[in-house]
């Protein structure tokens, strides 16, 4: 894909993942996954100074794709990033 082809909003694939477009700079795209997400729990354990309990899961909660801000990280796509993108699924990847 080419840089006039995003849009804020525009779902895309990359790769084997399929992305929403948050932003469309000068040279540059900005995009969130929509895949699952790991999250990482991270709660200190009271009266035990540098102790703490850590938590992972995988999730796809809807909620975190609401912003912005959202709650998922956002990823910078530039020029040659973009002409691995595509409106449909790559089969080869």
């Amino acid at each position: 894909m080419t840089h006039d082809q995003f849009s804020i909003g525009l779902q895309f694939w990359c790769g084997t993942k399929r992305w929403r477009c948050t932003d469309v700079g000068s040279r540059v795209i900005v995009a969130i996954s929509l895949d699952p997400h790991e999250v990482v729990e991270i709660e200190r354990i009271v009266g035990q100074q540098g102790q703490a309990h850590e938590r992972r899961f995988e999730t796809n909660e809807p909620s975190w794709l609401n912003g912005p801000p959202f709650a998922v990280v956002e990823h910078v796509f530039d020029e040659h990033s973009m002409e691995g993108c595509s409106l449909t699924p790559d089969v080869d990847a």
